[in-house]
């Protein structure tokens, strides 16, 4: 029965400790990433943030981002057989703030944002006009994640109390 504490103890801070993360890596984009971007030419702009969109695919980051979803979707799938225990509700909430805030979020509007950027040209009448509209649109979204992965970590760690 310890092993099996220890297991869900560890899963639980793996959980806190990638939505926390993530909240840090979209806090930086919505906080000053995307501000910078916006102050250059919207061909570097536009470049530049091509190259992010291309350099975040790694597994490094994919594995904090879809590795802590997986856990949420564990942790969620565990209640199954437990849902009585007094941390169900933060477990369940804070999951899935995660799971539909951060990742569904992502997958539903700034995926195809980035998917849209890529098809254009930087220097292209056509690139300089999505700029402007991808800038909002997807600092709009990115500010969602943040809260949502902000969120998840805080209810997450009220789970760990019981």
């Amino acid at each position: 029965m310890a092993t099996v504490d220890h297991s869900s103890f560890l899963l639980k801070m793996f959980a806190i400790l990638g939505c926390g993360l993530m909240a840090g890596v979209f806090f930086a984009f919505s906080s000053f990433v995307m501000n910078a971007l916006s102050r250059i030419q919207p061909t570097q702009g536009i470049t530049a943030m091509q190259s992010i969109n291309i350099a975040v695919i790694n597994p490094l980051f994919m594995t904090v981002f879809l590795g802590t979803g997986a856990v949420c979707i564990f942790i969620l799938v565990s209640l199954l057989f437990r849902w009585h225990q007094p941390s169900a509700i933060y477990l369940i909430v804070g999951s899935l703030l995660y799971l539909v805030g951060t990742i569904g979020v992502t997958i539903v509007f700034n995926v195809p944002l980035n998917e849209s950027l890529a098809l254009v040209k930087p220097d292209s009448p056509e690139g300089v006009k999505l700029w402007a509209s991808y800038l909002s649109d997807w600092t709009f979204w990115n500010h969602i994640r943040a809260a949502a992965a902000l969120a998840a970590s805080a209810i997450l760690t009220i789970a760990l109390r019981y």
